[in-house]
């Protein structure tokens, strides 16, 4: 996955004509979404000519927490034994946590990027990939629009909210909610 550039963005124009060309609508709303830029992320598959697109928000990151680089240095001794991390003592690790740590998903060296179980490094903008690794069932719903929260139209600027803008990555699983009481009902119904 990669920000739009000029020739990325040449190949998936090439390939929406080429394969969507009897779809004038479609066309449409396809180079549209190309126009906006910025936060757009497209994946080039050239061997099977399959191009996706998406518009990402950044990811929310902690105040003070983030770049990690700020703290934690490429040169950095790392205990690479599972183990609570003092410094880190405001965050509750509830996602799998009997077989999971820090550095399944964070990567020791290079702080500011995460890490998928290939080794690949990934920007946290495509943290979707991450999770997808795992969650792969959820990963194809959010893809298809079925799980997740998109906005804008379908003329304009699209946007994808990142699993994390939901889900604590840590501990993602929502919390229980106590139901509000119904409504008072005013009279009998007509």
């Amino acid at each position: 996955m990669q920000r739009v550039d000029g020739d990325v963005r040449r190949k998936v124009e090439v390939h929406i004509i080429r394969r969507f060309a009897f779809l004038p609508g479609v066309f449409l709303c396809l180079t549209a979404a190309l126009a906006v830029g910025g936060d757009m992320l497209a994946s080039w598959n050239s061997s099977t000519n399959d191009t996706t697109l998406m518009a990402v928000a950044p990811p929310p990151f902690s105040k003070g927490i983030f770049p990690c680089s700020e703290c934690h240095k490429p040169d950095d001794k790392v205990n690479r034994t599972p183990h609570v991390v003092d410094a880190h003592d405001d965050i509750v690790f509830e996602h799998d946590a009997k077989n999971r740590w820090c550095l399944d998903c964070h990567d020791a060296q290079q702080r500011d990027t995460l890490r998928l179980a290939s080794g690949a490094l990934l920007d946290f903008r495509e943290s979707f990939k991450l999770c997808g690794q795992c969650h792969g069932d959820k990963l194809r719903d959010w893809k298809a629009g079925e799980h997740g929260k998109r906005t804008g139209s379908w003329d304009g600027k699209k946007q994808y909210l990142l699993c994390v803008n939901c889900h604590n990555p840590h501990s993602p699983r929502f919390k229980p909610m106590k139901p509000l009481p119904p409504p008072d009902q005013q009279g009998p119904l007509k």
